[in-house]
């Protein structure tokens, strides 16, 4: 597994992403990074470089131990749906106090967030270095079959 990212969306009301910003501490235990907005959208009051949510990336043992927690959340299943092609999936939690351990907070209210989940094999590097970047050839790329088979070794059902 390469890395898992948490996504909150929240628009662009600086209150909404104070609230924001402690859950997602509270549920990571990092500090999370904001989200600028690109395009213009009138209908919703977005401009180019409004900060509209949030993203903490976690690696590592933390990756692993926040993803079994999430996937809790979610009853251990997910949708087949949920993996695309270069085997990497995602899926949403409706709301943060479904993690085990998460306690309701009426100051924060009731919000959810998506994980993402990047997984990659040895010597995929190779596409992203900065000195002789290569093409990555197709026995290093996850495939779809292989990413379901990681998730079910890590307990979730796949539908």
């Amino acid at each position: 597994m390469d890395k898992v990212v948490v996504n909150m969306g929240v628009g662009a009301d600086p209150d909404e992403m104070k609230k924001a910003v402690q859950i997602i501490k509270l549920i990571t235990g990092k500090k999370p990074v904001q989200t600028i907005c690109q395009a213009r959208i009138p209908d919703w009051g977005l401009r180019p470089g409004i900060p509209i949510g949030l993203k903490v990336t976690l690696r590592g043992n933390d990756a692993i131990e926040f993803l079994k927690k999430s996937i809790q959340a979610k009853a251990g299943k997910i949708s087949s749906k949920s993996f695309d092609k270069e085997g990497n999936f995602g899926f949403g939690v409706r709301e943060y106090i479904d993690l085990p351990g998460a306690k309701y907070d009426p100051k924060l209210g009731i919000k959810g967030f998506d994980v993402i989940v990047a997984l990659r094999k040895r010597g995929f590097r190779v596409k992203k270095r900065r000195i002789m970047p290569a093409i990555v050839g197709s026995k290093q790329r996850v495939k779809k079959e292989e990413a379901i088979k990681f998730a079910e070794s890590l307990g979730i059902q796949v539908e």
